[in-house]
């Protein structure tokens, strides 16, 4: 009797649970169990693994070969496990030493004839192993861009079952590579190419400067959609904490690329009403995926003719807008993923949307009908309300010169560092993430300075959210005008942000 052990990594969301892999080969009625809540898939690899092995030029044991997969009571999904289980079980027969085996993370799909294909999830893989303490992973050649990001690991790349092998023998067969150079990512649309539209220009500046959300109406073309692309320019690039935070949920979607291995720019996420629950919340069978909230995880994401999204999906935005994450509860458990971004809303006022509302043909119970599209939870949560203005004139003449995103990305990232200063012992980086008891306590403003928020709520113009968030936005103005705290005038303006209607 033969006894071999190794690893892999078992993903739930973006976080990995370390799995050990053991496998005894012994007497018995030859065959082979897999036991520890394999899914289909997994369940499948007993076959696939022994093709790979044989034409690899090896022998699958013919004996009775029994692998467990610990913790047992975990599900495990997937094929990621195929690698490990090949190595595993060649180490107990004893056709191949054992040695390297015991703290090696093996990640990868085998196809037939031993090739070593890719798998989602490399990266939180690989940045959960490290976090159990081990040393050194096998991974497919293809993902070895990404996981060489994860630092404290020896990453090595296989492109065969064969190479695999060959390694665990004493040679040196396996790729290497050092962490790739991250170029700068490219600069996107430049926000001098809207015409005209002040007031919507300078609420896109707080939204950025705050992280605050905001809703653009107006009819067609009054440039809704262009200030909306242009938001993630304005924002300042991720950390590395945070690159790895976003490029973790983006490698589980199988969006990474060898050019593109890691997120460094705020991602902008773009979806079209047809677009189902599932797409923009996550799910699927078993454990579910990340859908486009969580893709857009320290970015954008952009909601064009919102209304017409409907009601079931525009209400699956109100947790994750408050608390930037999105659970998902199915069959094999809860799955938490990340969705912490600034939502952009653009709608039309009116079904008809004629460029002047004065052209307006709509019934008003039709009207109405239009507007309660949009819930009053949901609009609560939007800290910035525009109404676009139409556009008179296209000439030169008419519109001054805008303002490129270069000039006023600089004022966003002087306003956010002021904040994140203010912020950083809380754990917090921009105004819209402090929680409301903490603007009511240890800062606080005077009782003049929050006059227009108490009359507001006294008269039920405002709820309590509603003022929090006012207080949010008030502060991200202070930053802007450089001052150490909002003043009435800043008060009153974040008050005037949130109760602009359609006119």
């Amino acid at each position: 009797m033969a006894l071999a052990r190794t690893w892999s990594v078992a993903l739930f969301g973006v976080d990995g649970v370390p799995v050990e892999i053991e496998a005894d080969v012994g007497v018995g009625t030859v065959k082979t169990q897999l036991l520890g809540l394999p899914d289909a898939a997994l369940h499948e690899s007993k076959d696939r693994v022994k093709a790979a092995v044989r034409n690899s030029g090896h022998d699958w044991p013919s004996q009775r070969v029994t692998l467990g997969l610990s913790p047992a009571t975990l599900p495990k999904n997937g094929s990621g496990y195929d690698l490990a289980i090949a190595c595993v079980v060649l180490a107990a027969a004893q056709v191949i030493p054992g040695d390297r085996l015991a703290d090696t993370v093996l990640l990868g799909e085998l196809a037939l004839d031993g090739r070593v294909r890719t798998i989602r999830g490399v990266l939180p893989a690989l940045m959960a192993a490290r976090r159990a303490g081990l040393t050194q992973a096998i991974v497919p050649v293809a993902a070895l861009h990404e996981a060489a990001l994860v630092e404290g690991l020896t990453v090595y790349g296989a492109a065969t079952l064969t190479d695999v092998l060959e390694w665990l023998n004493g040679q040196e067969t396996l790729h290497h590579t050092a962490p790739p150079t991250i170029a700068p990512p490219p600069d996107g649309p430049d926000l001098a190419d809207v015409v005209g539209q002040p007031e919507a220009r300078w609420a896109l500046e707080v939204a950025a400067a705050g992280g605050h959300h905001i809703l653009l109406t107006g009819p067609p073309g009054t440039g809704k959609t262009m200030l909306a692309q242009r938001l993630a320019g304005l924002l300042p690039p991720l950390s590395m904490e945070e690159a790895l935070g976003v490029t973790a949920v983006h490698s589980i979607a199988g969006l990474l690329t060898p050019e593109a291995p890691l997120v460094s720019a705020p991602p902008f996420v773009s979806l079209h009403h047809s677009t189902s629950i599932v797409a923009l919340v996550g799910g699927g069978a078993g454990l579910a995926k990340p859908g486009a909230m969580s893709r857009a995880h320290r970015g954008v994401l952009f909601l064009d003719e919102a209304r017409e999204f409907g009601l079931g999906k525009l209400e699956a935005l109100r947790t994750a807008l408050e608390e930037g994450e999105v659970r998902l509860a199915r069959r094999d458990g809860i799955t938490r993923y990340p969705a912490r971004f600034q939502l952009v809303m653009a709608t039309n006022p009116c079904p008809c949307a004629p460029p002047k509302d004065i052209d307006c043909i709509c019934l008003p119970a039709a009207r109405r009908r239009y507007e309660t599209k949009l819930s009053g939870p949901l609009l609560d949560r939007v800290d910035l309300r525009v109404v676009m203005r139409p556009l008179t004139a296209m000439s030169r003449e008419f519109v001054a010169d805008p303002e490129p995103t270069a000039t006023v990305r600089e004022r966003v990232h002087k306003a956010r560092t002021r904040a994140t200063e203010r912020w950083a012992e809380h754990g917090w980086f921009t105004n819209a993430e402090v929680p409301g008891p903490m603007l009511r306590t240890e800062f606080a403003l005077p009782r003049e300075t929050t006059s227009a928020v108490d009359r507001a709520l006294a008269k039920g113009a405002l709820t309590g959210r509603g003022a929090d968030r006012c207080l949010r936005v008030a502060w991200t103005l202070a930053d802007l005008a450089e001052v150490d705290q909002p003043t009435a005038d800043h008060v009153a303006a974040a008050l005037e942000f949130r109760e602009r209607r359609m006119s």
